[in-house]
């Protein structure tokens, strides 16, 4: 309840109270509470619908802030159920069916170009309070002064961010921080990274036997080993940001009950607002986030069956975006020499969850794999904000690279996993 307390004293700092808004029309969005824009029933761009509207346009015509579109969703019928589910295969190693729904919501246009800058944007308010330097205007239809922070008021929990409010409380958006390398959340931030995006316990290799961030190792002489078991374990420890995480949303859910949720992140953010997103079936976007598919399997988590091919991905509304130059999502920064095990970080995993939109910035600007292309500033400003096409992988421009599944990802491919730390060594 600690997270609820702190989110119910910032609406209370702001003046905002948690009303029930009515229900909206399909087709209809309500932007304002003085303001409605009616849409037509037939939407002539791919059933596009904008979400958000810059009332304040000098032309008098709603200029379209956000876009939105329908996206169907799967989510568990009951989170209680989801849960023990989860609690029941860490634990006991027993699957329970789950109830899974259908439900069409609006989702962020990940075609759009102006809508993923905007969400960008606000992963990168996540790093700060408001009136900081590097604090990034929004636009005008979404009320900044009635958002708020939150996990800014305690120094040692490291689970910080920002939540972002539409004019008409219709759209929540839950921007997550990322890994900051020297500040007070550093030392969890690192911890977090280690747990989840090391194939086991940030073991890079013998020298590292004094900075692993769990005892999963076992020794062989021809692979490289590690229990599974053990790994599920050190992922429910206290200090992890998902279950911090889940307590905030379930809490914006009480508080917004007739809301749409959006997640977005940065980095670790990311991964954490995917995870999330998985969890309770809402829409995120993560950009520039290393590979989380393997935690979600660490963490249990029960994902949604797959439809049709029984070959492909979970359905989740999870799309990431990042460009070929970063090395940290497509999990190439790594070794003992390369610049994040230098700084303490093994991020080893590059398959995601969802979809991915990767930005040839490579072919299209001439640059080097490089580990300093991660900032978001950079990814804002000079990728998401180019006016120009980007060339795909089908052949054609476009503004946005199309989201594709990482079908045939592998992580890890140099180790073994399995049940090593209970066997009898004679065996």
């Amino acid at each position: 309840m600690q997270c609820l307390f702190h989110i119910i004293y910032f609406l209370h700092v702001f003046a905002i109270t948690s009303t029930v808004e009515a229900t909206v029309p399909q087709n209809s969005v309500n932007v304002d509470l003085q303001y409605q824009f009616d849409l037509p029933l037939h939407t002539d761009v791919q059933d596009q619908l904008p979400l958000l509207i810059d009332y304040a346009s000098p032309s008098g015509t709603p200029a379209v802030s956000l876009k939105a579109r329908p996206m169907t969703v799967y989510r568990p019928k009951s989170l209680e159920a989801h849960e023990h589910a989860r609690l029941q295969s860490l634990h006991q190693g027993k699957t329970e069916p789950i109830e899974w729904e259908e439900v069409v919501v609006p989702g962020p246009d990940v075609e759009d170009r102006h809508t993923l800058s905007q969400l960008a944007r606000m992963t990168a308010n996540a790093y700060q309070l408001p009136g900081h330097k590097n604090w990034y205007e929004l636009d005008a239809s979404w009320n900044v002064n009635a958002s708020f922070p939150f996990g800014w008021d305690n120094d040692e929990d490291g689970f910080r961010g920002h939540v972002f409010r539409s004019r008409d409380n219709s759209t929540i958006v839950l921007s997550i921080k990322g890994t900051t390398l020297q500040g007070p959340t550093s030392k969890k931030d690192k911890l977090n990274d280690n747990l989840l995006f090391s194939c086991c316990c940030a073991r890079v290799d013998f020298s590292w036997v004094f900075s692993t961030v769990c005892d999963c190792y076992s020794w062989s002489a021809l692979h490289r080993r590690c229990d599974d078991t053990c790994l599920s374990t050190a992922l429910i420890q206290d200090s992890l940001f998902y279950s911090t995480g889940v307590e905030l949303v379930n809490d914006l859910r009480f508080l917004y009950p007739f809301a749409n949720i959006w997640l977005v992140g940065h980095s670790l953010g990311g991964s954490l607002a995917s995870l999330l997103g998985s969890t309770f079936g809402l829409p995120a976007v993560a950009f520039e986030a290393p590979g989380e598919r393997m935690a979600a399997y660490r963490l249990h988590l029960p994902l949604p069956p797959s439809i049709g091919n029984s070959s492909s991905l979970p359905p989740v509304p999870i799309t990431h975006v990042y460009h070929n130059a970063d090395p940290i999502p497509q999990g190439s920064c790594t070794g003992v020499a390369s610049a994040c095990a230098q700084a303490g970080y093994a991020l080893e995993t590059r398959c995601h969850l969802g979809k991915s939109i990767v930005y040839d910035t490579v072919q299209k600007f001439g640059w080097h794999v490089d580990v300093r292309k991660h900032v978001i500033k950079q990814v804002i400003l000079e990728v998401l904000d180019h006016e120009g096409d980007w060339p795909d992988e089908d052949g054609f421009d476009r503004a946005v690279p199309v989201a594709r599944e990482e079908d045939d990802c592998v992580d890890c491919f140099k180790w073994e996993f399995g049940h090593f730390k209970d066997k009898d060594p004679d065996v």
